[in-house]
């Protein structure tokens, strides 16, 4: 019986041990190394801490203090170009890593938003952020920057309408029921 149990550790974690195993060659290999490696993670795991608690305070606070139908009215299925502007200022507005958007894009989901605003304001949220339009437009020049952003902007909004046909009812049906699920 603790076989099975360790078994089904291992498989679990087998990212974890294959990262104490390569350590563990490394030490063997180079030493000084070793220690690198280790205090580069524990600063990315501090780095960590200091993103993912407050976010997911604000998720929190987003998810009691928003009514689903607020989402639905705003975002949802008879939003029409309205819910593809406010998943634009959602992200383009936003602060912070990708890896924030996407549990708020699981909860937009949970709360009746569209398929297509969510998969759109993902997209936004990755690249056309309002500090990353300023930072191309002063390293890249205004000219350049307007046919990138609008390039793409044009290319997120064809995309997020493209993949909201080619998924059935169905499929979406089981991201949102996906999304339910991994709420609770």
């Amino acid at each position: 019986m603790g076989g099975v149990c360790m078994k089904k550790l291992i498989m679990k974690n087998k990212f974890l041990l294959i990262s104490i195993i390569m350590l563990l060659v490394m030490s063997i290999i180079d030493i000084h190394l070793s220690f690198q490696a280790l205090e580069n993670s524990g600063k990315q795991i501090l780095s960590m801490l200091m993103i993912v608690p407050p976010i997911f305070v604000l998720i929190g606070l987003f998810d009691v203090w928003v009514p689903r139908e607020t989402i639905i009215a705003l975002m949802g299925e008879g939003s029409k170009t309205r819910g593809m502007f406010l998943a634009f200022f959602l992200g383009a507005f936003s602060a912070g890593p990708t890896l924030v958007a996407f549990p708020l894009a699981m909860l937009m989901l949970k709360k009746g938003a569209k398929y297509t605003n969510v998969i759109f304001f993902l997209m936004v949220w990755s690249s056309l952020k309002i500090p990353i339009v300023f930072y191309q437009i002063t390293t890249l020049g205004i000219q350049f920057s307007l046919i990138i952003n609008v390039t793409m902007l044009i290319v997120f909004v064809l995309s997020s309408l493209m993949v909201d046909r080619l998924f059935s009812k169905e499929e979406k049906a089981s991201f949102v029921a996906q999304a339910n699920e991994y709420s609770k």
